[in-house]
């Protein structure tokens, strides 16, 4: 491939783990290849063809269900709204926890696949929008219940609680918040590790991600009002111009991570909205800002979100406005994500697992470009629970190939044109998962 900014060389680790013998690992891939034929692949495209919004997974959360309660597992449907919890109690041992997402997007899918989605949906606005699996949900939700009937076909081999989780609402107002306040681990157990996956579509197919850190960033978003005085456009001098004094502070806000957090640690400001004023020659009193701050650490999120309210203030007083008129900077707590963070010691143990498994070529480093956020860890994160969130290839290599000769860019998530190859997303997702739960509930 072509472009080194997508992957890197492949990773080389200390620990090695040994799950299985190679015959085993052998026939655990034909067992999910043969899975994927009769039962997984037709279960993938019902869920790719009919999506459902976050919060309003439904039929979704009762296929998922019906599918794990004929896996074996003892089911809970309704947990944080649409949530299902399934456990497998076999012996003592570990609480292991595997977590797949359920919600589609309101876009209109454009794949061209013969089993695009066609679905539409009522919004929580009350409109009717196009529904589509534009970040493959499909992939997580199927792959769980093939991970659910291998745990069960080899209930022989493992030994203690296997919990899987299909959590609503991931896109939308963090699903899996909802699920704790529904008192999750208080009525199921809290987990004595954790996983989740998401298949990437600019990472090939028959390859997974694995980092020791951090693979998704926190998230926080910040209101800003800005009073003024206002007035004539003509008599300026009268007014203290709200749009001047946000400008100002929006120009400001761009020192915090380039003059105020460390180089190397990662951080943004990024001001998405700005709103103030209803007519040429009139200076307004007030102007809005809404703001999205990423992190990866407790630290630089206090940093920055310290630093966006001294900006603010501060420049208000510049301004001459009175302390009853400062700027007002308001986080919306209830938009807030932990940032994601991988237990080093699991996940070196994990990785080990599948280069022993897999091959050593079966984990790439995958460049971070951008500091997207997930909400995976309001499950890990209070009380702390030792988790890894890895990523499963979804694109074939040899769309890369052709994307890098001058053919079409393969699609990234959200888009209308987004499509992940499924046999080879599934099965690895399921086996994967396997490998790791097998090695996390040993034979005791």
């Amino acid at each position: 491939m072509q472009n080194t900014q997508r992957l890197c060389a492949a990773l080389c680790l200390a620990a090695v783990f040994v799950p299985m013998s190679p015959t085993h690992g052998l026939e655990l891939k034909t067992e999910i290849e043969q899975d994927y034929k009769t039962h997984l692949g037709s279960l993938f495209e019902h869920f790719h063809r009919n999506p459902e919004l976050s919060t309003m997974e439904v039929k979704t959360a009762r296929r998922l269900a019906q599918e794990l309660r004929e896996a074996g597992f003892d089911v809970t449907e309704g947990v944080g709204g649409t949530g299902i919890v399934a456990i497998m109690e076999n012996g003592s041992g570990p609480t292991v926890m595997m977590r797949a997402d359920m919600d589609g997007l309101p876009v209109p899918e454009k794949s061209g696949l013969a089993y695009a989605s066609t679905a539409t949906q009522v919004d929580w606005n009350g409109n009717e929008v196009p529904v589509m699996h534009a970040c493959g949900h499909d992939v997580h939700i199927t792959s769980l219940v093939g991970t659910a009937r291998r745990m069960a076909a080899h209930r022989d081999q493992w030994s203690g609680r296997l919990m899987l989780i299909g959590q609503p609402a991931e896109e939308a107002i963090g699903g899996a918040n909802l699920m704790m306040r529904d008192k999750l681990w208080s009525r199921f157990g809290k987990p004595d590790y954790a996983m989740a996956f998401h298949v990437t579509s600019d990472v090939p197919t028959g390859k997974l991600v694995a980092v020791e850190g951090s693979p998704y960033s926190g998230v926080d978003s910040v209101d800003l009002v800005v009073h003024g005085i206002g007035g004539h456009g003509a008599y300026p001098h009268t007014t203290v111009d709200p749009v001047v004094l946000g400008s100002q502070i929006v120009v400001a806000l761009q020192t915090l991570v380039s003059r105020t957090l460390p180089p190397r640690e990662p951080g943004v400001v990024t001001v998405g909205s700005f709103h103030s004023g209803t007519k040429h020659n009139i200076i307004s009193d007030r102007a809005t800002l809404q703001i999205t701050v990423r992190n990866e650490s407790q630290e630089t999120r206090r940093l920055l979100l310290d630093g966006i309210e001294r900006i603010a203030l501060n420049l208000g007083r510049a301004a001459g406005l009175p302390e009853d008129k400062l700027p007002e900077v308001t986080i919306r707590e209830s938009d807030g994500y932990p940032p994601t963070l991988n237990d080093i010691e699991l996940t070196r143990r994990l990785r080990g697992v599948w280069i022993t498994a897999l091959g050593q070529d079966v984990l790439v480093e995958k460049k971070r470009l951008g500091m997207g956020a997930e909400d995976f860890p309001f499950f890990t994160t209070d009380p702390y629970i030792p988790s890894t969130y890895f990523g499963v290839g979804g694109t074939p290599e040899a769309d890369f190939e052709s994307a890098d000769n001058g053919g079409p860019a393969v699609p990234s998530h959200h888009s209308p044109l987004f499509k992940i190859e499924p046999r080879g997303s599934v099965t690895l997702g399921v086996e994967a998962t396997v490998l790791a739960l097998m090695d996390l509930l040993p034979l005791q």
